[in-house]
């Protein structure tokens, strides 16, 4: 059967493909059971054919099933349909990022500053619930249709990880991937801020700070190089939001934002125009003691550390600088450095170099040839009890090293929730396998409920994301309040609930009226129908008229506007009391077009042989009373 006529899971139906990933292809879908369009992101089927993968996939997608912002893309369901992996998603309309820099080039820094600010609200949901994305990059940002975004993947790179893949994805990936990330270290809520400075790099400058022609060179770059500086590539970028992306790049995690709200906080005042403390970055290079070890050392390239100025700004005639200390030197983790123009300083950067390329190198061979050990399989002891996975291991021939345990959502206390190598991979016999083991779910703080009714929708928001909560709109209704405003919330106020929850809330469309047509003059069944059109209700009256036609609408009520559904009632004439006979309007002086609107309503009106329709009446054939349905003659020049 063709994907477009394909259900998953007895439920889902594919449409149309959307999308193409390094790992999975999209499909806008229809939920036959909500009776709704979703999007289906279906793994390809070299990572559904891996075990550790499958397993790894289960445990991610339910975790972020479980994250709730409004700028997560909300994951609906998961589950395979034989040999297919597949996630069910909430459908979005708009486009990634990365295709809107590269059809805008540079973003304006306040525009930049707003989008660091919600993808760090997306963050910082995840990391409370331990979850680390470790592939934020543009491409897995959407830009709905009015600006704001939505951060996609969350918990799926993980399970990517479980599978080696050669694809063009993984280029893309080295471009935001932190120098702990590139060493295979422990990953942490700092590494997904330092791949949000390269976002917001990218964003603020048109492209990204390290390039290169494959995913090694890129990476090598993460580790041994500087960025430079945004402003030197894109002048509109200000000393304060530059040194807001370099700190968030800085090379030690330790210097970096330590929270995704700390970099909220100083996001949300540098776009409102708040002064803003940031330090200037480490503009020193550090050189790795050996690919993977956890310390870096830190040298100086010159003698003097040097200050390293921002290009001058096109409305002044000076340049930006920090502080020179006394005597000509500056602290070296303070300032840009530029190395002196000497050989001996072009040496020692190649010597860096040359160490780093081949200590990658070594590390790299050793890691996929192996050592000079025996090789033996690593069982796989995830979700397996402590003291259980430990003896499999043993008896394998594995030293086994436990890290601090961790709160999780689907892995019960006491159970392996991860283990590092992977399971199901060879390693040299008598090598460590290192275990995390399960705390079990992490019980949520309590937090009091606040009042969000009467507030407009933004301010409500807010409210709720300041409490550590979460919003959820189910519906609008017609209310006297403005449009826009909160009218009703699921939970009521002063409530204590889990840190997180979400508080439901409707929000008022305004007052339910709407216009009613005008229809005098018009004929009873015309009328009708135009108002049954409409929404409304008819009622029906008569009465005399000298100024209206037997059987034509002579009064509505009400006129102007009503709520859909009233009724509306026409009063039908019954013509002249003294007969079929009419009052004839007096029309001369007014134009034609107003003339024959007056006359028609009881009237068949035709214009003199040789008169202008556009001219102005002169003369008019009756006046006086004339029977309904006579034919006037107007004269116009």
């Amino acid at each position: 059967m063709a994907d477009g006529q394909r259900v998953l899971g007895g439920r889902y139906l594919l449409k149309d493909k959307v999308g193409n990933g390094g790992m999975a292809s999209v499909y806008r879908a229809q939920d036959q059971v909500l009776d709704r369009t979703v999007a289906v992101k279906i793994m390809l089927p070299q990572y559904a054919g891996d075990a550790t993968f499958a397993a790894r996939f289960k445990q991610e997608a339910q975790a972020a099933a479980g994250l709730s912002s409004p700028y997560i893309v909300g994951v609906y369901d998961w589950g395979h349909d034989g040999d297919t992996y597949y996630i069910v998603m909430e459908y979005l309309r708009g486009t990634d990022l990365k295709s809107g820099v590269r059809s805008h080039g540079a973003l304006d820094p306040k525009k930049v500053a707003q989008i660091g600010s919600q993808i760090c609200g997306a963050l910082s949901v995840a990391h409370k619930h331990e979850i680390i994305h470790r592939d934020i990059k543009p491409q897995n940002i959407m830009v709905l249709p009015d600006g704001n975004i939505k951060v996609m993947d969350f918990g799926i790179a993980r399970a990517k990880n479980s599978h080696l893949t050669q694809d063009n994805n993984v280029l893309g990936t080295a471009h935001y991937v932190s120098p702990e990330q590139t060493r295979g270290q422990e990953l942490g809520a700092t590494s997904d801020i330092y791949s949000l400075g390269v976002v917001m790099y990218e964003c603020a400058t048109g492209r990204v700070p390290f390039d290169g022609d494959d995913a090694i060179s890129v990476a090598l770059k993460q580790v041994n190089e500087l960025p430079v500086p945004p402003s030197q590539i894109n002048p509109n970028v200000d000393a304060t939001l530059e040194r807001i992306i370099l700190k968030c790049m800085e090379k030690d995690p330790a210097n970096r934002f330590q929270t995704a709200d700390e970099l909220r906080a100083v996001l949300n005042g540098y776009a409102t125009g708040q002064s803003v403390e940031v330090a200037e970055p480490t503009r020193v290079i550090g050189v790795m003691g050996g690919v993977g070890a956890g310390a870096t050392e830190t040298r100086v390239m010159s003698d003097s550390t040097q200050v390293m100025a921002r290009p001058m700004n096109s409305m002044s005639n000076t340049a930006t600088r920090p502080n020179i200390a006394a005597a000509g030197r500056t602290p070296s983790s303070s300032f840009y450095e530029e190395p002196e123009k000497s050989n001996t300083g072009k040496i020692v950067g190649i010597v860096i170099g040359v160490i780093a390329v081949l200590a990658l190198a070594f590390f790299l061979f050793t890691k996929l040839f192996g050592g000079s050990g025996e090789q033996v399989l690593v069982p796989n002891v995830v979700n397996t009890p402590k003291a259980e996975a430990q003896q499999v291991l043993e008896d394998a021939g594995f030293e086994v090293k436990f890290e601090d345990d961790v709160f999780d959502e689907t892995i019960i206390a006491g159970n392996v929730v991860d283990q590092t190598p992977d399971g199901n991979k060879t390693a040299e016999k008598g090598s460590t396998v290192t275990l995390v083991v399960s705390k079990g779910p992490k019980e949520p703080d309590q937090v009091e409920v606040p009042n969000i009714t009467d507030q407009s929708e933004q301010d409500a928001l807010k409210m709720l994301a300041d409490a550590k909560l979460q919003g959820k709109k189910v519906g609008e209704e017609a209310n006297d309040a403005e449009p826009g405003t909160v009218i009703w919330q699921g939970t009521n106020t002063g409530t204590m609930v889990d840190e997180g929850t979400e508080i439901e809330y409707k929000i008022s469309t305004g007052p339910d009226e709407q216009n009613v047509p005008g229809v005098l003059g018009w004929s009873k069944d015309d009328a009708s129908n135009e108002l049954s059109n409409a929404g409304f209700k008819v009622e029906y009256a008569e009465d005399y008229s000298n100024d209206y036609a037997k059987g034509r609408v002579m009064k509505q009520s009400p006129t102007g506007t009503a709520k859909k559904g009233s009724t509306i009632t026409l009063t039908i004439s019954l013509g002249s009391k003294d007969g079929d006979k009419v009052d004839v309007p007096n029309v001369v002086g007014k134009s034609y077009r107003d003339a024959v609107q007056i006359l028609s309503r009881n009237f068949v009106v035709k214009l003199a042989d040789g008169c202008p329709e556009d001219g102005e009446v002169i003369e008019q054939s009756h006046t006086g009373k004339l029977e309904a349905g006579s034919t006037i003659i107007l004269t116009t020049h």
